[in-house]
């Protein structure tokens, strides 16, 4: 995220960061403190950016609650909904949730946002913008779906990597040089991911083009669409995500 803001021009800004290798990413943009206490006096951000393992809010967040009422808190925990947020944070907290992707580390990540009671306009318009510089973004209406749009996108990449992963190991199993194989899964996947996004077409309508009746895209489609195979096993997974992405909001 820190790359894509700085492609677009960084405010001066502070990251709190344990990690001593953290400090590698400073600069005339951007001090890195170690913690809450190196932040300097006077600091008054437009937006936090809370970037924390969802374990550790009840450790972080209330350290900075002083910074709202002025500041927009942008959220990518996974999990923490608005009211465990605002509990931490005070009740003058603005809070926007959003959920975005490894995809983002080259600008094609997907973010979703969900803004809370009190998120002024300029607000959202800046986490927006903040969010922007990533990838795409979009905006739901009810908290609620944030946890299926952790399950979906937020986990998503990890599937599609499965996905290459499985298909790199079938061919191998079918005698292809391992190397060969590695090419072949991830110019396919990432190839055929281009082209979705490139197209008009419905990802259905997508398959059925490159589906000849007969041949060896149906023979494989038969397997895996079965029923009881990709339709239920995916199903079932995202239900899983979500339903432990809810878990973590406590």
């Amino acid at each position: 995220m820190l790359a894509g803001w700085r492609e677009r021009g960084l405010a001066f800004s502070v990251a709190v960061d344990p990690d001593p290798v953290a400090a590698s990413i400073a600069g005339p943009d951007l001090l890195v403190v170690p913690d809450f206490a190196g932040i300097p006096l006077g600091f008054a951000p437009s937006a936090v950016v809370l970037a924390v393992k969802p374990q550790n809010a009840a450790a972080t967040l209330p350290l900075y609650a002083g910074f709202a009422g002025r500041a927009v808190f942008l959220s990518i925990m996974a999990g923490r909904n608005l009211a465990g947020m605002a509990g931490l944070l005070g009740p003058r907290a603005a809070i926007v949730r959003a959920m975005p992707n490894t995809p983002a580390a080259v600008r094609r990540g997907v973010t979703v946002g969900f803004a809370g009671p009190g998120v002024a306009p300029a607000q959202r318009a800046l986490c927006d913008d903040l969010l922007s510089a990533i990838g795409r973004v979009a905006w739901v209406l009810e908290e609620a779906l944030m946890d299926a749009v952790t399950a979906v996108s937020g986990s998503g990449p990890a599937y599609v990597f499965l996905l290459a992963e499985l298909m790199q190991a079938a061919a191998i199993e079918q005698g292809i040089d391992p190397v060969l194989a590695r090419l072949l899964a991830r110019e396919t996947v990432a190839g055929s991911g281009a082209l979705l996004i490139a197209s008009t077409e419905e990802s259905a309508a997508l398959r059925v083009a490159v589906t000849s009746p007969g041949g060896t895209t149906q023979a494989a489609l038969e397997v895996l669409m079965d029923a009881a195979a990709w339709p239920a096993t995916l199903s079932r997974a995202i239900a899983a995500a979500t339903a432990r992405s809810r878990e973590l909001a406590g």
